[in-house]
């Protein structure tokens, strides 16, 4: 028995020693190929487009976008809109208002005269999105906000949708600041042109929101699942805002960005789906067999914004970005956001601390407030470190035209 148990110990080491990682080499395209996203927007809003080209995984590089290119709108009624080179990689023009009687396509000639031209498409213009709406449901141990999209179109010509949104919120600094140096002395802060406690800071949609009413038994898309923000997360924690765009898609647009999600967003496990070839509606016109990812639609955009204050939420206790904790002398990226006095003293630690030009300091701190008595001159000062008083290292202090 006692030899059976050691002979099954030996199988088991043999095999796990047997075992050799392979890490095979990445993939190198010969060159980058052409990537093109945006909608041509057929409504009185402006149309943007960005060209960028694809790198190799093993490239340092990750955006490599295409430049000094000629980009242009063509309807099928030989009626051309060419579009303003913005830099960047990104193109654009004003509203153009087209006519949706008839077709349009996007042309795109390279700075090495390479061309390219999506597939004619009918204008396909999105319904008005009824309303955004949110609830605070989640677990007991993880309770959150969670926004939605509910739309229908009453024409019954739109079926399949997509949507990306741009969500903006208050946040505020550790420690409000009242005073600032400039250099050598330290003065007081005007808090109307230069408060950095409070800012706003913006993010986009960094997954796929697509849907469709293909398979239920009336056009009518109920909350939609946009995004999800946990109940201690910084973007609730004064003043929230989203704006959602609706897009309206062919079924082959559908097929794209379907594929588009499962090929960028499900794999990692061998559950999940297996890569598929992207199938657009771009081709080259230089090269017919050279690959181009992208997929142009034609049709107006339809947008709405709501804003969620925190007084409407549960009594949520938010997270601030840097944490409070009890002050050490311990500074740089990871260390908590902690108050330090500084007072004169022999060694004049204002100036060693505080006022970078007298003491040549580099990486100075930030005055929050002054010790001493009323009326009379400061006996030093309370400083932090920059990311945990000046908000602007993250965001802007500077408010955006949207907010209320």
């Amino acid at each position: 028995m006692r030899k059976g148990k050691y002979l099954l110990l030996f199988i088991i080491a043999a095999i796990i020693c047997c075992r050799k990682p392979y890490n095979p080499p990445p993939i190198s395209a010969p060159s980058g190929y052409l990537v093109v996203e945006g909608v041509i927007n057929s409504g009185s809003d402006s149309t943007f487009i960005t060209l960028s080209h694809t790198v190799n995984v093993a490239s340092k590089t990750t955006v490599n976008p295409v430049l000094n290119a000629v980009v242009a709108i063509e309807g099928d009624q030989n009626i051309t809109y060419p579009l303003t080179d913005m830099g960047n990689g990104k193109y654009a023009c004003a509203g153009l208002n087209l006519d949706n009687s008839h077709n349009y396509r996007l042309s795109i000639k390279t700075a090495d005269n390479k061309q390219y031209e999506s597939d004619y498409m009918a204008v396909l213009n999105s319904p008005p999105i009824d309303s955004v709406s949110y609830d605070t449901q989640g677990t007991v141990f993880n309770p959150g906000l969670n926004l939605y999209v509910n739309t229908h179109d009453p024409g019954d010509k739109v079926i399949y949708y997509r949507w990306d949104y741009q969500e903006t919120w208050i946040f505020h600094a550790n420690f409000a600041s009242l005073f600032y140096s400039n250099g050598d002395t330290v003065l007081g802060r005007n808090l109307l042109i230069d408060n950095i406690t409070y800012c706003w800071q913006s993010d986009t949609a960094s997954t796929i929101l697509l849907g469709s009413t293909a398979k239920l038994s009336k056009n009518i898309i109920e909350k939609q699942p946009l995004i999800s923000i946990e109940s201690t997360s910084e973007k609730v924690g004064d003043e929230y805002s989203i704006l959602v765009r609706q897009y309206a898609l062919t079924p082959a647009a559908y097929t794209f960005y379907t594929s588009l999600k499962k090929n960028t967003e499900q794999l990692g496990s061998i559950f999940d789906a297996q890569p598929s070839q992207l199938i657009g509606n771009l081709h080259s016109v230089t090269n017919p067999s050279e690959p181009v990812i992208g997929y142009v639609s034609v049709g107006s955009i339809s947008s709405q914004r709501i804003f969620i204050t925190n007084s409407q939420l549960p009594d949520w206790h938010t997270q601030p970005f840097y944490p409070d904790s009890v002050c050490m002398l311990a500074f740089g990226p990871d260390a908590p956001c902690c108050l330090y006095v500084y007072p004169p003293g022999p060694q004049n630690q204002v100036d060693a601390y505080i006022n970078y030009l007298t003491n040549n300091n580099p990486d100075p701190l930030i005055p929050i407030n002054s010790i001493g008595l009323p009326g009379h001159p400061p006996l030093g000062y309370t400083a932090t470190e920059r990311k945990c008083a000046d908000c602007t290292l993250r965001g802007t202090n500077k408010k955006p035209s949207f907010w209320k």
